[in-house]
């Protein structure tokens, strides 16, 4: 139990810094606050509720491996080398492959909505 409390907060302290440090987690946390209540709104059921918040998680935690990536990098080295630029890049690639899912997702759930408003005129 000793084990996952330490976890627990080491998560926490974590966080706190990627909140007050991170720009991009800084924005992915408004993301997920306001896609709470909105998501609320737009889902049908709880499935695609937790569909929509969990689109928004999962970018959230992409960005988090993406900024301990970058920051493993940058302990490493300041110097320009190949191998770091490429684990930098792969990062950002993975950032936006969980950015284009999660608009996906909220795209398909928000297309019903919309798709009146557009086509009504």
């Amino acid at each position: 139990m000793e084990r996952i409390y330490k976890a627990f907060i080491n998560s926490m302290r974590s966080l706190n810094h990627l909140a007050r440090h991170e720009k991009p987690v800084q924005q992915e946390l408004v993301l997920l606050l306001v896609s709470l209540p909105v998501a609320w709104f737009v889902a049908a059921d709880m499935a695609a509720y937790l569909l929509l918040v969990g689109a928004v998680l999962f970018l959230l935690l992409i960005e988090v491996l993406n900024t301990s990536v970058e920051a493993a990098c940058n302990a490493v080295s300041r110097d320009f080398k190949k191998d770091i630029q490429i684990a930098k890049d792969a990062g950002s690639l993975a950032v936006l492959i969980a950015s284009i899912m999660c608009a996906t997702v909220w795209a398909y759930h928000l297309w019903p909505l919309v798709r009146p408003l557009i086509f009504s005129a």
